[in-house]
């Protein structure tokens, strides 16, 4: 590997970005400060996240990604140059692998691979999320045995079926942390007639949800309420988080049994054997893990810091590369001259 190799996980909610054998130099949300009147980029991850809602109107504070695909080319192209330039300081046409969910299609990976070129790249490498997220959990994936990812980040969750370097059965649905955070707003909204803002709706998914077995967790959450307009407080509890979350939580355990219902027995009987790999920051839900197991009859695990998986997957395919180009049909190389 390289000293100025770059693997690059492009998540809707974080960019993780490691460097040679340094591994992750760079883990800041995906956010871009832009100045409308001058046209030009002001800040990108932790700078221009603290500019969200704060700032005079001709300054807006972008997430260039959506459910896991880009949604502004410009604003991307922006921030992976601004993040590399981060890491480098000068950038010398580095080789950049860059990970992308499986259901990407080939417009959207076309954008992706620009975005990086336009960056300085050498050559562009696409891992897709679920071989990425294995790898990087440690899962010897040329075997021919059935392994299974639920990779749940902010904009999407990838269910995949991995065996001898492939993705037999794959499926990714647009369901993961952004969307649960939305149910926590909507729920508290319903039941207790205050709008809370989404920050304060994550933080209440970190500090107390369970999507399995809650067990009275109580936490303070501030905001408007809805009838009166005036600021106001409100105690919830875990219940509730289950309550505003299960359906959310089923929907992805629902794609995961319709994952199983098209993979071959053999596999399936492989990943009894073997477990479910839960990987992204949703795995860190308490409960998620458990709620799955108890759905399907099939143990799950979470994986050793799962919010970073993928990018170390990312950083260890670097050494794959060679095998990768042997018909590897799950990374796509981009040659430009």
């Amino acid at each position: 590997m390289s000293a100025t190799d770059i693997g690059i996980d492009l998540g809707t909610a974080n960019v993780i970005i490691t460097l040679g054998n340094k591994g992750i130099v760079v883990n800041e949300p995906s956010v871009v400060a832009y100045d409308k009147k001058k046209h030009e980029v002001l800040a990108v991850g932790n700078e221009a996240y603290k500019m969200i809602g704060r700032t005079p109107e001709y300054i807006v504070a972008v997430k260039p990604l959506r459910d896991g695909v880009i949604s502004d080319n410009e604003m991307t192209e922006a921030m992976i140059i601004a993040f590399i330039r981060k890491v480098m300081g000068k950038i010398f046409k580095p080789r950049i692998i860059l990970c992308v969910p499986s259901s990407v299609t080939d417009v959207e990976n076309r954008a992706v691979v620009e975005a990086a070129l336009s960056a300085g790249a050498r050559k562009v490498y696409l891992i897709e999320e679920p071989i990425a997220a294995l790898i990087g959990a440690g899962v010897d994936i040329s075997k021919p045995n059935g392994n299974m990812v639920v990779d749940i980040g902010g904009g999407t969750a990838d269910i995949a079926v991995v065996s001898f370097n492939g993705i037999v059965k794959s499926s990714s649905i647009k369901m993961a942390g952004n969307k649960f955070d939305a149910a926590i707003v909507r729920g508290v909204t319903q039941k207790y007639k205050i709008l809370i803002g989404e920050k304060t709706a994550e933080n209440a998914k970190k500090e107390i949800a369970n999507v399995f077995k809650p067990v009275g967790k109580k936490m303070m959450v501030k905001g408007r309420h809805l009838i009166k307009g005036l600021p106001e407080s409100v105690e919830i509890t875990d219940y509730d988080m289950y309550e505003f979350l299960h359906d959310n939580i089923m929907e992805i355990v629902d794609k995961v049994k319709e994952v199983f219902e098209q993979t071959p027995p053999e596999l399936v009987g492989d990943i009894l054997t073997s477990g479910i790999v839960l990987t992204g920051g949703g795995a860190l839900l308490p409960g998620f893990a458990q709620q799955i197991s108890e759905s399907v009859g099939v143990p799950c695990r979470v994986a050793d810091d799962p919010i970073t998986c993928v990018a170390r997957g990312v950083q260890k395919a670097f050494g794959y590369t060679d095998q990768l180009l042997d018909g590897f049909e799950n990374i796509s190389l981009y040659r430009y001259k």
